[in-house]
């Protein structure tokens, strides 16, 4: 990994003194350092697009060059701010981009959902007339790199992009971020919704570890995994799945487990339930307040009320946010038969139960389980 104190004593001289983004393990290092040191100067941001807009706002209150950092995953929501404001025949907004490499050379076989992402990373760069350095890990080269990212951004007032492999701005191994603010940890709340709501409930779960607790969960208690949707990409939109498959089967109780930097992300979605009631969906954001699954940077899912934010877009909801484990379980034979859609606010500690081994499983087989179940049919 590189040293990151000589990465942003390197940014620092070519006056980049702004960071904004969303976490990703592979920039671990990066971002730590940053909410370390500069953390008045750092924004983690909803999504990877106002991520770029708030850096854009950020270059034009300071004609400064800001950095945005992101997960390749993430490339598809910059697209966008990218092409229509930052782009040299718009708006002219230079920002480097500081980009997470998965899936490069399918260096992640257990883990499909990155591997056409890793094949068109450099490709999208190069669709959007982005130049882009893909970093070594050498202390010395990453500063020539960075002088040369800056001097285009400055010369053209356009974008450049720093791709990150793996290993090169984050160590091997996670800390694991705990806290004590809450009772229940994640998995302990999804073994108590399985518990409460009735066997045959359909369940969308988020990316990262609700995906990992609620399969290993499964397993333990010898249950099938052919009710489950397991969203182990595209993040954020879990509830949006859940919504679909919630208006098409009107007699199942479909459940989203959500986490609340996920749920953030496209908060947009949680108005859906204004004008497309769906009594039959529930949901549950696990609110830890953390990234957890990229290495536990904050997020502001403690911070605000979001049964109120539900509410006002017209979900039932439990009127504030449950704690404990019986609070829980009170809230959701609340919730049930209420009529309209409904939401709710599990607030859970920081810290990881152990390391659980990388989901390893046929997604098209998974899938194809659930549509049979859902349609009466019986998988092969």
């Amino acid at each position: 990994m590189l040293d990151q104190k000589k990465v942003f004593d390197a940014l620092t001289r070519e006056g980049v003194d702004f960071y904004a983004g969303v976490p990703d393990s592979y920039l671990d290092g990066f971002c730590k350092y940053a909410l370390a040191h500069f953390e008045e100067r750092t924004v983690i941001a909803a999504n990877e697009g106002n991520a770029v807009a708030i850096a854009a706002g950020r270059y034009m209150a300071t004609k400064k060059i800001p950095l945005v950092f992101l997960q390749n995953s993430g490339q598809g929501i910059t697209v966008n701010p990218l092409v229509s404001l930052c782009d040299p025949a718009v708006y002219a907004i230079p920002v480097i981009l500081l980009v997470g490499w998965r899936g490069q050379g399918n260096s992640e076989p257990k883990h499909p959902q990155h591997k056409l992402q890793g094949e068109i990373t450099l490709r999208l760069c190069e669709i959007m007339h982005i130049p882009y350095a893909v970093l070594p890990d050498d202390d010395a080269a990453f500063g020539e790199i960075l002088k040369t990212a800056a001097e285009y951004c400055r010369a053209h007032r356009a974008p450049y992009a720093l791709i990150a492999p793996k290993g090169v701005m984050a160590k091997k191994d996670k800390e694991n971020v705990t806290d004590g603010a809450y009772p229940m940890s994640r998995e302990e709340a999804i073994e108590a919704i399985l518990d409460a709501l009735p066997p045959d409930t359909v369940y969308c779960a988020t990316t990262g570890r609700a995906t990992r607790e609620l399969y290993f969960l499964r397993e333990r208690r010898g249950e099938g995994h052919e009710h489950d949707f397991l969203n182990v990409g595209s993040m954020g939109h879990a509830s949006s799945v859940a919504l679909g498959i919630a208006l098409s089967r009107p007699e199942r109780l479909v459940a989203t487990l959500d986490g609340d930097a996920a749920c953030m992300m496209h908060m947009g979605a949680l108005t859906h339930a204004a004008r497309y009631p769906a009594p039959n969906h529930l949901h549950i954001v696990l609110n830890n307040g953390a990234h957890e699954s990229v290495g536990g940077q904050k997020s502001a899912g403690q911070l605000i009320d979001l049964t109120a934010v539900a509410a006002a877009c017209g979900f039932n909801t439990a009127g504030a946010p449950v704690t404990t484990k019986e609070e829980l379980l009170s809230a959701l034979r609340k919730l049930k038969g209420g009529g309209k859609s409904a939401f709710l606010d599990v607030r859970i500690h920081c810290g990881l139960r152990g390391k659980l081994p990388p989901l390893d499983f046929d997604h098209r087989a998974a899938a194809d389980a659930l549509i049979d179940e859902l349609n009466g049919e019986k998988s092969e």
